[in-house]
C-alpha cells in the first residue's frame, strides 16, 4: 500500500513563490516542499492519499500526483 505521495505543479509565469505559499498553507501532515527552477513546486508527503488542487490561477497545467511505497534508506 502506498504511503508516500509525490505532488508536482508548474506555476504560472512569475507565480512559483505564490504557489509555494499556497502549498505551505494548505498541505496538512508531514511533508517536504521543494522549489525547482523558476516554476516548479514539488511536495513529498508521507501518509497522504492525495493533496488538494491549487487554485487554477496559480498553475500553468494540471497537478501531477504519484503514490509511492517506501522501500528503504541507504
Amino acid at each position: 500500500m502506498a504511503d508516500t505521495l509525490m505532488w508536482e505543479a508548474r506555476a504560472v509565469p512569475g507565480g512559483r513563490d505564490a504557489l509555494a505559499r499556497w502549498v505551505v498553507e494548505h498541505v496538512a501532515g508531514p511533508a517536504d516542499v521543494y522549489l525547482g527552477g523558476q516554476d516548479r513546486v514539488v511536495v513529498i508527503a508521507r501518509g497522504a492519499g492525495r493533496l488538494p488542487e491549487p487554485p487554477a490561477d496559480l498553475v500553468a497545467r494540471p497537478v501531477a500526483q504519484w503514490p509511492f511505497t517506501f522501500h528503504r534508506s541507504v
